[in-house]
């Protein structure tokens, strides 16, 4: 099952502009949030994410309820787990690439 975590913004680096730091249940990762690129984002904002990519803004109610209904279906340790394959360091696009 494919199921958004909700993380909260904690930083918003900016030198690379696409991504910002999130927590989630203490655990700090790194993760896109071009696709909320039309929306002003700040430290303290909570996000559902999803392989990495943050889907939109949420309030902090919400965030809370999608944990609980992450842990109702038995999916929290799951989706901690995704969490996991964030890599907290900015990794370098590929040659040729331009971001």
């Amino acid at each position: 099952m494919c199921l958004a975590i909700p993380g909260k913004l904690v930083d918003l680096p900016a030198e690379r502009p696409q991504f910002a730091i999130v927590e989630v249940a203490g655990v700090r990762r790194q993760v896109n949030i071009d696709l909320l690129s039309d929306e002003p984002l700040q430290s303290g904002d909570w996000v559902p994410i999803h392989v990495g990519l943050a889907m939109s803004r949420i309030s902090e109610t919400g965030a809370a309820e999608q944990m609980r209904l992450l842990a109702m279906l038995g999916e929290d340790a799951a989706a901690m787990e995704e969490l996991e394959g964030y890599d907290l360091a900015p990794t370098p696009a590929p040659e040729g690439w331009t971001s």
